[in-house]
């Protein structure tokens, strides 16, 4: 497992540009919501720490993770001043099919979402193989997910506001 031995809320702080200016939403799926909440609550206490205002922080929630993509463009196309966009989802495999058509729906629908809009849409969907390396990565022993996509929404953020011209 690729964050085996790491933890996914250790950064370099000081290389993070400051986000005062710039505001997010996020679209949490309510599947999973003892994973989602612990990605939420990572992810809203990363973009605090890095200037966010509360108020610069708009959430949705979503029934579950294949919703995230429709939240998205809702959101993408409701606050023309948004800078990023957090899915946040969490997928656990089960015994069906079902895991993979979600989990390949769900990456491609966001993709699609990236290539279709000027609003980045940073991906937060967990899909584990059980529920215990959910738990490891939403604020377990492996850190939070959640941390790590709001470093990735401040950063493309950054780099959208750079690249205006």
């Amino acid at each position: 497992m690729a964050t085996e031995g790491n933890n996914l809320s250790e950064y370099d702080k000081s290389s993070i540009p400051n986000a005062k200016d710039f505001r997010f939403g996020i679209v949490v799926s309510e599947w999973n919501e003892e994973i989602t909440e612990g990605l939420f609550n990572g992810a809203f206490a990363a973009l605090k720490e890095h200037g966010v205002l509360e108020e610069r922080i708009v959430r949705w929630n979503v029934p579950g993770s294949f919703e995230l993509i429709y939240g998205c463009k809702k959101m993408q196309q409701s606050y023309d001043m948004l800078d990023a966009v957090i899915a946040i989802g969490s997928v656990i495999e089960g015994e069906t099919k079902h895991f993979d058509f979600v989990c390949d729906g769900v990456t491609q629908g966001i993709k699609d979402l990236n290539v279709q809009s000027d609003i980045p849409v940073i991906f937060c969907v967990l899909t584990d193989q059980n529920k215990q390396q959910a738990i490891d990565r939403s604020g377990g022993k492996h850190g939070n997910k959640g941390t790590e996509a709001a470093i990735a929404a401040i950063k493309m953020a950054q780099l959208r506001k750079d690249a205006r011209f």
